[in-house]
């Protein structure tokens, strides 16, 4: 642990592996660094994990379709143009 410009930061060290291994430091504050330790399934998980599993999460294999989007856009503007029902008025209709 060092200082850096006046501010306490933690080096957490990764585990690249790619074609070969090889490891960086990146700079953290320490409340990223208190962030990652909630976020640790167990005590002694490492930084490589966490960081790679919040990585994971992040990435988006299904995106929106062109389609999709299109869609919502018109849910927004029938929405804006008060074409819709309130969930009472829906549950009448369907008898529920």
């Amino acid at each position: 642990m060092g200082s850096y410009k006046g501010a306490n930061v933690y080096l957490v060290y990764l585990c690249i592996h790619m074609y070969m291994s090889t490891m960086t430091t990146i700079r953290i504050s320490h409340q990223t660094k208190e962030l990652l330790d909630d976020l640790k399934h167990h005590k002694k998980e490492s930084y490589e994990n966490v960081i790679g599993r919040l990585a994971t999460m992040a990435y988006d294999d299904e995106p929106l379709s062109d389609e999709e989007i299109e869609d919502m856009k018109a849910s927004l503007e029938d929405i804006r143009a008060g074409r819709v029902k309130s969930l009472k008025a829906v549950r009448d209709e369907l008898g529920i």
